[in-house]
């Protein structure tokens, strides 16, 4: 599985950089959403090990609601940042399993495992490091309900084969919940040679529309758009290399339905049953669920509520209409994130630093 891509990313990332700071973009302080982060995400993270988040270098939040007790993979785990504030969230009953390449981020997040443990006042630890491929999850086991990824997917080559794996290992109506770095064009060839480039994750991000193409052929539904920031390059060396393309933070959430769900449209109506909730639910950047409020969804979204962990939370009343092809096929503006931050006027300056 090791391919020279690999070994350039565990170079870079174990070796030269020691800190968020040492990034040449500043795809990691792209950590903000369109709405607030709910207080048990902030105060997971508030929690997190000083050492541990001082070794992110992830572009999100990539936290979605409703994790007690599931088991949670983290598909580049890195320093462990993400994973220990999961580890707070899914409660001594959940698990956590962060999968990464790199010897050197494992063995720094390992040392963490009892201080978490500790501050968590959990009687056994409820998180686990391995150290392998995202392209290869045999090692993670199969039965997650959740999974997630915060900037890593576009530091792969093969970004079929991370969104297949994935897809194999989570559970019917588990989730792929992930930030990542997007492009506007496709990235010619001679980007993804570059070294430096492809550290910073401008040389592999993917353009965004094939994430939509990507999703469909692996079986996951239709990607519903979270949260986007711009990441505008300063520094004048990297800009000159990107030359007309720009980047974007995306945060994503793609979920594994049933195979030929039925697809039919529905009514459906949150019972303001989230703790963190009790008004409304933001599903996504276009649905937003207001308690007792009776909405009317496509057939994907009823089957996503249906087959998912928050089918307690919602009425859903199932139509006679099927739908037609074209009512399956919608058009997928929403699902850029350009336009959603343009939308949020959520701009994140890159560092002016030149390459070390």
């Amino acid at each position: 599985m090791r391919t020279a891509v690999n070994v350039a990313v565990q170079k870079y990332y174990g070796k030269r950089l020691e800190s968020s700071g040492d990034l040449q973009t500043g795809a990691a302080s792209c950590g903000s959403s369109c709405r607030p982060a709910p207080r048990s995400v902030t105060e997971a993270l508030s929690e997190v090990h000083p050492e541990v988040t001082k070794r992110f270098f992830g572009c999100g939040l990539p936290f979605p609601a409703k994790l007690e007790g599931c088991r949670v993979l983290d598909l580049g785990s890195g320093s462990g940042r993400d994973c220990y504030a999961f580890s707070k969230l899914v409660g001594p009953n959940g698990h956590v399993t962060g999968i990464d390449m790199t010897q050197e981020l494992i063995t720094a997040a390992r040392q963490y495992v009892q201080y978490h443990q500790d501050k968590f006042g959990y009687k056994e630890p409820n998180v686990t490091f391995v150290q392998g491929y995202m392209e290869n999850l045999n090692e993670a086991g199969i039965g997650i309900e959740h999974s997630l990824s915060n900037c890593v997917i576009c530091l792969c080559a093969d970004k079929r084969a991370v969104l297949q794996q994935a897809y194999n290992v989570l559970k019917e109506g588990g989730e792929l919940y992930f930030s990542d770095m997007f492009a506007s064009k496709i990235i010619p060839d001679h980007m993804k040679q570059d070294a430096v480039l492809w550290g910073e994750g401008m040389g592999g991000s993917l353009f965004w529309p094939d994430l939509i193409s990507l999703a469909h052929s692996m079986g996951f539904s239709s990607p519903h758009l979270i949260s986007a920031s711009h990441i505008v390059v300063y520094n004048s060396e990297l800009k000159a290399k990107a030359g007309d393309i720009s980047y974007a933070s995306g945060t994503y959430r793609l979920f594994k339905l049933p195979r030929s769900p039925a697809m039919s449209n529905a009514t459906v109506t949150y019972k303001g049953t989230l703790a963190e909730f009790p008004d409304q639910l933001d599903f996504d950047s276009s649905h937003c669920f207001k308690k007792d409020v009776a909405v009317q969804v496509n057939g994907e979204m009823a089957a996503v509520l249906q087959s998912s962990r928050f089918s307690s939370d919602f009425k859903i009343q199932m139509l006679d209409k099927q739908e037609s092809k074209s009512e399956t096929t919608p058009e997928y503006c929403h699902l850029n994130p350009f336009l959603l931050a343009d939308k949020l006027g959520s701009s994140v300056k890159q560092c002016s630093k030149t390459s070390k």
